[in-house]
Parts: C-alpha cells; structure tokens; sequence
C-alpha cells in the first residue's frame, strides 16, 4: 500500500471518499426491473439494503414501521427520547424551533431523562405488533444494563453502536463489555460498530457479530472530525472491511459477516458507491430526514449532539422533499439523488450490468476526484 510522506517523521495512507471514486459501466447492461436488491441477514430478508440510522430525528416507532412495510429496516434507538417519556412528540416539535447554539443546550437538557426500562418493552412490542423486523440500537456503555428487557420484549435484531466500538475496550473504571462472550449468550443476530480499518473489522467479526457497521455514523450531523480529529474516509474504510470480511471467511470456514456502510452517505450515487467498494447495506439518516413523516421535522440530529460532556454532532436543517416511500421508492421530482434512492441503485447495477448486490460488489471503480 502506498505511503504518503506528510513530514519527515511521518508517513500515511492516502484514503477515498465516496465523492472521490466513480462506478464504471461494463460491456453489458440489463433492464432494471430485472435487478434485485434485496440482502439476508442471518434469518431476515429485506428487499432493500437500507437500515435506517438510530437517531430520533428519524426513526419513531411508527416510521419504524412504515420503513419495514416499504422493505428495509429501521432501528430505534433505546437511549433516545422514545424511552425516556412516554410521549416525546412535544419535545420533538420544541428541538424544531429552537435557535443556533441554544439546540444542543436544549438537548442535553431533554436527554438527561432518565431511560424507563418499561418503555423499552412498550417501544418493541408497538413495531413488533405491525409484523415487521424489530431492531433496537444501545451504546456499549448501556448494553450489559438493558439488554435482557430487550432480548425479554422480542426483538429481532440487536445493534450495538457507538462512534468507534473495539473488541478490546480498555477502561479502569468500569468491566467493559465483553463482546464475544456477550454475542455467544444470545439467541438474536448482533450488528456491531462503527469501525472504520481492517483490524479493528476482523476483531469484531471474531466476537460472533452477524453484521459490523462501518464508519462513525452521523454523517451529515457528525462533528467528530472537528472535536476528535478522527475521519477515515469512507470508500476506503468500506473496502478495508470488506477485505476482512474476505479473509475472516477463510479463518473461519466459510462464515460470513454483513458489512453495513453506516454515515455519509446522503446521495443515491453514494449508496451505490458504498456498495460498490464492498458493503452489503448501508445505515442511512439524513436521506430521510427529508421525508414528511421523519420525527424531526425537517431537522436531523444523532446521539453525539446531546452528549453531557463533549457534543460531537449538531442539528442539521434539511428541506422536506417527499414521502418516505417517495424518497426510497419513488418517483422523483428532483435531479439531485434525493428521491427515489432504490431506483437510482437498480438502474446504475442494470447500467454496470449487475443482477445482485453480491455481483455488483465486483464492479470496477476508478478514482475521479473533483468530477461532478
């Protein structure tokens, strides 16, 4: 791999964003309604390779439900509002009014609710009663607390995530999560991350994850590259997993683990690189927070803004421009790869020649930076 020499007492990889690579056509091309872009993960199958971020701004348990009757799956985030007050609504529409800088004081303050362990079996039993997949989100931190209420209420599937997640987390204050003992005891599929390089991907995928996240989630509304300095850019952190993925197959006889793009991704066109360089699905927020039905009203905002100590997101404002079945499915109005997301990925997979998500993993990219 080529090193960069940014100084003389430092060298370091050149990385890719999305906005860097372009997708190639090959010799041959298909009609769209001929593509399929539906994903497995473990038991579940959904007919897009869409999980919709667990931010508040998004996923409600109704628009939870509505993506699961639209073909993807949403997560709930379980240290959001929806369990910490029986009816957060009002809360949601105050976070939509407030002004500059007073909207992260305002949410620290409304987040510092406690979480009612009651409302986090109430939450999945309200989407599981509309039969579509229940998926739930806790932190690292909240995972060893809550997750028998959450295994006890039925979920389907288990997402643990945090800005960087390890195998091997170090802390003297506290026993830190054992992942791959805490996998193993459980009977549902476990989604862990973010992760953002090949080893840090190999060690989650040898705890028993079903699925790893790639990324710091976020994306529009992340700071993290401001407060933390951390970034990795996303085409090549999607392909450096999605090398250990590969190599993690042959440790392991043939075991797969699903790589989930999770952040910066706010484009059809990225959705369609993300898979392009490796990923199976991609977690998405603010794509739809633009929908008419997304809890934030036009606003969009993740779990690092309200944090106590040291907010790494902000509320980010975003025009409407449809429904949620408007921007997944279509039609589009517009021509800025805002709407109609799973028909922009079919025909660019017909245009490259692709009849699944698994071949469309083996298309050609090439570098194009600065090309609009």
């Amino acid at each position: 791999m080529t090193q960069v020499e940014i100084g003389r007492g430092k060298n370091g990889r050149r990385a890719y964003a999305l906005d860097e690579i372009g997708i190639v056509p090959s010799r041959r091309t298909r009609d769209p309604e001929e593509v399929s872009i539906s994903w497995q993960i473990d038991a579940y199958r959904f007919e897009l390779p869409v999980v919709v971020s667990p931010m508040d701004s998004v996923v409600s348990p109704k628009t939870a439900i509505e993506v699961g009757r639209l073909g993807g799956l949403a997560v709930l985030d379980l240290e959001g509002l929806w369990t910490r007050y029986e009816d957060p609504t009002s809360l949601l529409a105050e976070v939509a009014e407030l002004k500059g800088e007073a909207a992260t004081r305002r949410l620290q303050e409304i987040y510092n609710a406690p979480i009612k362990e009651e409302l986090i079996g109430r939450r999945i039993g309200e989407i599981r009663a509309a039969g579509v997949a229940t998926a739930v989100r806790l932190s690292p931190q909240r995972t060893v607390q809550y997750h028998k209420a959450v295994i006890d209420a039925g979920v389907d599937i288990f997402v643990i995530r945090g800005t960087t997640v390890s195998a091997e987390h170090v802390s003297g204050r506290a026993e830190p999560l054992n992942l791959k003992q805490f996998i193993y005891e459980l009977d549902v599929p476990v989604i862990v991350g973010g992760c953002a390089t090949y080893t840090a991907a190999l060690h989650l995928m040898r705890t028993g994850a079903a699925g790893v996240l790639v990324g710091f989630g976020g994306g529009a509304s992340h700071t993290t590259r401001t407060v933390l300095g951390v970034v990795v850019p996303m085409a090549t952190a999607i392909s450096d997993v999605a090398a250990a993925r590969r190599d993690y197959m042959d440790e392991s006889g043939g075991r797969y683990v699903h790589v989930i793009a999770d952040g910066g991704m706010g484009t059809s066109g990225d959705i369609a690189k993300a898979i392009a360089v490796g990923a199976d699905a991609v977690m998405v927020g603010s794509p739809l927070a633009r929908a008419t039905e997304a809890p934030g009203h036009g606003f969009h905002w993740g779990s690092e803004a309200q944090h106590p100590e040291l907010p790494r997101g902000k509320r980010v404002k975003f025009d409407t421009v449809g429904t949620l079945e408007q921007i997944l499915h279509g039609p589009s109005s517009v021509a800025d790869g805002s709407m109609n997301l799973m028909g922009a990925l079919k025909r660019t997979m017909a245009t490259a020649g692709y009849s699944d998500l698994k071949e469309f993993q083996r298309v050609e990219v090439v570098v194009a930076p600065h090309i609009g």
